[in-house]
């Protein structure tokens, strides 16, 4: 039944449905989210994305609540921040408007089943749900025409400003290059990117953290370029080219004779920028070298954007990487393909990863106790116990499946909760 101190009229009683929402707003927020990446499969492919969604459903969630909860005229509403920029990054990665709008439709949907749920729960006699119902349902009509027409505008502005600005020469003349093998005139092509093909080339792909909304991703993600390039001492200039307004794709001429520009651009990385995620492909030569090493960060940005919690930095010679890109695919597959080999191994526990972390370092040791336990700082005896104990919670030997428990071992050990068990 109603709460006592409401007074059961109409206006009461939609502020108590609100205030039972407000007090729970991340669950509503999980289902419309949720609903809107299994719904749409366009917003769902970057991860960037993802987090930005999330943040968007929240600002328009506690938006919509509060217009209901004081009877706020609409026409007095500010758009979430949140919104507004996720519509511009959808702008910038090419995603139909249309996915965006269906998107707010779904959003309504769910929101308006909670809203059911709520009134149920509160038990109201019949015909006092069904205005209370009536009233919640109008205004979220009203905000999401209005909210809608909002981002739609931001969308179509943000992408008429960023198609313009994707369709400079040198953007255009670097997709040309990496969308396909075909050889090319290089001095042309050298001359319209101001970079030198014919060298040696460290691929590079940077991103910011999503958090914060201050514009000056990019000059910061450019700056950190021309950094590494003055860390290393290059003779060229490297080049720069923006992914959209958070993230960027860039290329260091590096020379031969160089040691360890991986390791240094990480160091520089780790070090000096901490708001900079970076994935790094391998060195290699010529036109063929240039698309190699950018095809290899991408492979490292994938695998670092499948797990929940990723090493801000990851490079393609990292051990596994680019067997884990290829496990990345499909994650969902992966997950299965893990707890169908590993068992009660790839349960989510300190004690099991422990176990896990012991086992590979074994079977990549050569199955050698002596030196699994030099690696691990461990006694022998140490390694035989854990080795066994993992042995055990998987359920059976290791015997012709050797490949496959390393393979799954690595994929919990890149993807973390992603493949691991939580039951």
């Amino acid at each position: 039944m109603v709460d006592s101190g409401y007074n059961g009229d109409v206006t009461t009683t939609v502020a108590l449905v609100v205030d039972r929402l407000l007090e729970n707003l991340a669950e509503p927020v999980g289902l419309i989210q949720r609903r809107i990446i299994t719904d749409i499969g366009e917003l769902r492919t970057d991860p960037q994305l993802l987090e930005l969604l999330r943040s968007s459903v929240a600002g328009n969630v506690e938006t919509v609540l509060t217009v209901i909860r004081y009877g706020i005229d609409i026409e007095r509403v500010e758009p979430p921040t949140a919104a507004l920029e996720y519509a511009r990054r959808v702008a910038q990665h090419g995603i139909a408007v249309s996915a965006l709008v269906r998107a707010y439709r779904l959003g309504q949907q769910e929101m308006l089943a909670r809203v059911l749920k709520e009134i149920r729960d509160i038990d109201l006699e019949q015909d006092l749900g069904l205005l209370v119902y009536d009233a919640i349902s109008t205004t979220s009509f009203e905000y999401i025409d209005w909210i809608s027409q909002q981002v739609t505008d931001t969308y179509e502005t943000e992408r008429e400003r960023w198609l313009e600005h994707r369709n400079s020469v040198r953007a255009v003349r670097i997709r040309e290059l990496l969308d396909n093998d075909d050889d090319i005139d290089l001095d042309s092509a050298e001359r319209a990117l101001g970079y030198p093909l014919r060298g040696m080339h460290l691929a590079l792909i940077g991103w910011t953290d999503e958090g914060g909304l201050a514009g000056d991703e990019l000059l910061r993600l450019e700056r950190f370029t021309r950094a590494a390039a003055e860390a290393l001492h290059l003779h060229g200039t490297p080049l720069f080219m923006a992914e959209d307004r958070v993230s960027a794709w860039a290329w260091l001429p590096i020379h031969p004779g160089l040691s360890d520009p991986v390791g240094a651009v990480r160091a520089l990385a780790e070090n000096t920028y901490p708001a900079i995620h970076l994935a790094l492909g391998t060195v290699d030569g010529g036109l063929a070298g240039f698309r190699r090493s950018h095809h290899r960060a991408c492979d490292a940005r994938r695998v670092a954007a499948a797990a929940p919690s990723s090493p801000r930095i990851t490079t393609a010679g990292d051990p596994g990487v680019a067997v884990a890109a290829l496990l990345s695919e499909n994650i969902a597959n992966t997950s299965r393909w893990v707890h169908d080999t590993l068992g009660p191994l790839a349960a989510d526990t300190e004690s099991d990863a422990r176990l896990r972390e012991t086992l590979q370092v074994f079977l990549q040791r050569g199955s050698s106790y002596t030196a699994a336990a030099e690696q691990l700082m461990l006694h022998p005896n140490s390694v035989r116990y854990r080795v066994a104990k993992a042995v055990e919670r998987r359920g059976r030997p290791i015997v012709d499946d050797r490949i496959d428990v390393e393979l799954a071992l690595l994929a919990c050990r890149h993807f973390q909760q992603a493949v691991l068990s939580t039951g």
